[in-house]
């Protein structure tokens, strides 16, 4: 067995809605049935008692050692703590080679498991021993790395209930949840509208004082120094004990509390002064640590913090206490667990011999030994939610001090007896304001209830009901997508949205292109719903992209299907068939939303099929009204855009509204069919969207089918009285349609110019010029730039093999180069003359032509 190839599908694909690793794997002819490989089952259940490869489907009754792969790359995820459930193996057309497809949620994870499936796998083929356990430890080691933390992946649980979609934009904890100009951006838990002032303020925790001073809100007396000795002088002057920190420091490191003697501050200065130079003395507050959380100016949730301590045993040492409970699975060495283990260290020393202890001392049984003053849970301590508690003046007084200091999230630290008085009934104060807090203690606490923080911080990016979508149309289909794409999305812009487009060719923000190329691919969809500036997208989605790496939502308020046929791209990545097209094309159809629609080409039965895949509602347009599956639809009442005499009909029950084909400029009059047909598509996503109809009719009405607007797509010029079409056909289905369209338009002599892709089928590139060769008086043949593989002349002599049986044309000339072809064509043209070019640099060639036209 063979791995030659593994991709990552990001985005719901051909396979499942889940992200999920698709790998290419050979197979000898023997691991074609484990049931021939003797003992291989046995061993495999041995090396992996929980394995489940019975459950994955069989192929043919048999199961293949691909089957083996998929279920040991799934098991060992989910037996090392992933929510994963979906795997499958896949038998391909080539004989021994199979597609085998297995749930990630962390993409690194996946692709280790995979490795560690195949080890499996290997070791059973070869009787050999494989260590689970070590597998598992490293599964879960890397998973804990590179997973969400607690905070963030709280706040992205809330935002996916509430359908808010996210994107994590790096392996850290940055996040953007919804799209283009809705989104909303976090890094753990500070959020896009956090003041970077107001977090420079709160780390400053002399200025924070100061400035919580200013507003009333009660805090200790206290100074900054820079040496041991100021340090003393300090705690002489406030009086002991008091609380030595860091200026600028995070998560309770370099505190030191209740410092009395000389010898302590002063151990506990250098401590400090070992993360910042300057470092804070002030009045130690007797009572109880809290911690309360304010989100926008409300009070979230709040918890009492303990120190972290051992209870004695009279047997153990306290440093063997600490390594107990340290064994505690709730504990661990970073966020990702409930708590964090016990850390040992100076202060933990210092704190120890205060009480004439060291680690080796051996309390009595039954006796609390306190190992820190300061009771944060990095350090390891404990946390009980008081949320219930918490006295209205006092939670007043908390939002004060966040607000204050204008932090949008904010933990504030609490010194005092209880929560249930005010802080000046107690005596107690604010010792710290937070920037991105850490919400575990709330999450899930020591003791207690856990709080919905992570859905307060939501509520505080997103008002109730917004999901932070905006309108999304992805369209696919055979031919007719790009013109498509591009009416739907200037009539989005005739509503005045913001419009963000893909297509093969390039990337359009507001009718600006910034990328090039075929943009049709989840990378340059994903990029547009990055955008800030986007109130709308619609996305040309070609099925490489949908193979190579699935789509880039997980759902669409609109899917668009024109048409399937043959040549496009047919043998290429498993698909052989157009069925198998079909499949692949129907991935964004399944992906609408329930509210959404698929807008689908009735005329074509495989689209038509697709209905029956899709969550919302459907729209069927055919120019024919009484097509069966159209007149069935509305027959129901239910949504239909087809063709009555000069009239594009939407009709829904009853309703009808009409647009005349002559106010639609792209058909010509109707007298381009797969234009009218295009124009249907537009209309009906239009009209799934929700947009006012006269909106509509506008942007109809005012979309032009221009070069510079749709470069390669039916465009016209005229040429000494000729009439030159240019256009990027390409496969038999798009050469059909212009034939269709050159028919209905008068000419004297029809000329045609045309080359082929080499990665095309030969059959479906002699089949053009068959078509040609009936419609057509000469034809002109030219090699592409690229052959894609092909020998020299490969492909003109494959578009003349088509051309041996055709009924009109006359003249077959050969040129090498596309440039010199147009020129021998536009060269011969005469008045009444209609000239067809395919071209292939498409911008290279339009500018030729115009060149040429204009000159």
């Amino acid at each position: 067995m063979e791995i030659s190839r593994v991709r990552a599908l990001r985005g719901p694909n051909l396979w499942s809605r889940h992200t999920s690793l698709e790998a290419i794997v050979s197979c000898s002819d023997i691991e074609h049935d484990i049931g021939a490989m003797t003992g291989f089952e046995n061993r495999v259940r041995a090396l992996f008692p929980k394995i489940k490869f019975l459950d994955v489907t069989r192929d043919e009754g048999r199961m293949s050692i691909a089957h083996v792969l998929a279920a040991a790359a799934l098991g060992l995820q989910a037996q090392a703590g992933c929510p994963v459930t979906f795997c499958r193996a896949i038998r391909t057309i080539e004989h021994g080679i199979f597609q085998v497809v297995v749930e990630y949620t962390e993409e690194q994870v996946g692709r280790l498991a995979f490795d560690l499936a195949m080890e499996l796998c290997i070791a059973a083929v070869d009787d050999r021993l494989f260590n689970l356990a070590e597998a598992l430890a490293k599964l879960r080691s890397l998973d804990e790395d590179i997973r969400l933390g607690p905070s963030t992946g709280n706040i992205v649980d809330a935002a996916v209930a509430r359908g808010i979609p996210y994107r994590r934009m790096t392996e850290g904890s940055m996040v953007q949840f919804g799209w283009g100009s809705k989104q909303r951006r976090i890094q753990a838990a500070e959020t896009g509208f956090t003041s970077a002032i107001s977090e420079s303020i709160a780390q400053d925790k002399e200025m924070t004082k100061q400035m919580l001073a200013a507003a009333g809100v009660p805090v200790p007396d206290g100074r900054s120094v820079s040496t041991a000795d100021d340090a003393w002088a300090a705690a002489q002057e406030i009086g002991a004990p008091v609380v030595i920190k860091p200026r600028d420091g995070n998560q309770g490191k370099g505190v030191a509390v209740n410092m009395k003697t000389e010898d302590e501050v002063r151990t506990a200065f250098d401590v400090a002064f070992k993360i910042c130079d300057d470092v804070v003395i002030e009045r130690y507050l007797p009572g109880q640590d809290y911690r309360l959380l304010v989100v926008g100016k409300q009070l979230i949730a709040a918890a009492r913090r303990s120190p972290p301590a051992v209870i004695g045993d009279g047997e153990h040492t306290i440093a063997q206490l600490i390594e107990q409970v340290n064994l505690d699975p709730l504990r661990g060495d970073g966020h990702a667990t409930p708590l964090t283990k016990i850390r040992v260290d100076s202060i933990t020393l210092a704190t120890l011999a205060k009480k004439n202890y060291t680690l080796d001392s051996v309390p009595a049984k039954g006796t609390p030994v306190l190992l820190r003053d300061n009771a944060n849970l990095s350090t390891g301590g404990t946390a009980t939610d008081v949320t219930d508690d918490v006295h209205p003046q006092l939670a007043a007084r908390v939002v004060e001090a966040a607000q204050m200091i204008g932090l949008d999230i904010c933990g504030v630290d609490l010194v005092c007896e209880n929560v249930i008085q005010t802080l000046e009934e107690q005596g107690g104060g604010v010792v710290e304001v937070n920037a991105a807090p850490g919400l575990r203690m709330h999450i899930k606490p020591s003791f207690g209830k856990g709080r919905p923080v992570g859905e307060a911080i939501v509520s505080s990016m997103f008002t109730e009901g917004d999901d932070g979508r905006i309108p999304v149309v992805a369209v696919a289909g055979t031919n007719g997508k790009t013109t498509t794409v591009r009416l739907i999305a200037h009539i989005l812009r005739t509503n005045k949205y913001r419009v963000g487009m893909t297509t093969t060719d390039g990337v359009y923000i507001e009718n600006e292109r910034i990328d090039t190329g075929d943009c049709s691919g989840p990378r340059s969809a994903r990029n547009v719903l990055q955008h800030p500036d986007v109130d709308a997208a619609v996305f040309e989605t070609a099925r490489g992209g949908i193979l190579r790496e699935g789509i880039a939502f997980d759902r669409c308020n609109v899917a668009v299907v024109t048409n399937i046929g043959v040549g496009d791209h047919l043998g290429l990545n498993y698909i052989s068939t157009v069925e198998d097209l079909a499949v692949v094309k129907r991935v964004i159809v399944q992906n609408v939303a329930p509210n959404g629609f698929a807008v689908l080409n009735a005329a074509d039965k495989m689209v038509s099929n697709m209905a029956a895949s899709c969550p919302g509602g459907i729209i069927f347009f055919a120019k024919d009204a009484s097509q069966a599956v159209l007149a069935a639809h509305r027959a129901q009442g239910k949504r239909v855009v087809y063709l009555d005499g000069g009239d594009i009909v939407a009709a829904e029950g009853k309703s009808e509204h009409r647009i005349p084909v002559a106010e639609i400029p792209i058909t010509h009059n109707g007298a381009v069919g797969f234009q009218v047909e295009n124009a249907m598509a537009a209309i009906g996503a239009a009209w799934g969207l929700g947009l006012d109809w006269n909106i509509t009719l506008e942007g109809l009405r005012t979309f032009q089918n221009g070069a510079d607007t749709t470069p390669g797509r039916f465009n016209l010029f005229n040429h000494r009285g000729a009439t030159v079409i240019a256009d990027y056909g390409h496969n038999p289905d798009a050469i059909q349609a212009l034939t269709s369209a050159v028919e209905a338009m008068s000419s004297k002599r029809r000329l045609v110019v045309i080359s082929g892709a080499g990665d095309r089928r030969d059959d479906d590139i002699r089949r053009q010029t068959e078509i040609l060769g009936d419609v057509f008086d000469d034809v002109i043949l030219y090699e592409d730039q690229c052959q894609r593989g092909r020998a020299d002349g490969e492909v003109v002599r494959l578009l003349r093999e088509g051309l041996s049986k055709a009924k009109r044309t006359q003249s077959i000339n050969e040129i090498q180069g596309e440039f010199l072809a147009i020129d021998t064509a536009l060269n011969t043209l005469q008045s009444g003359d209609l000239c067809l070019i395919l071209v292939d640099q498409v911008e290279e060639a339009l500018a030729h032509i115009a060149s040429r036209v204009a000159a």
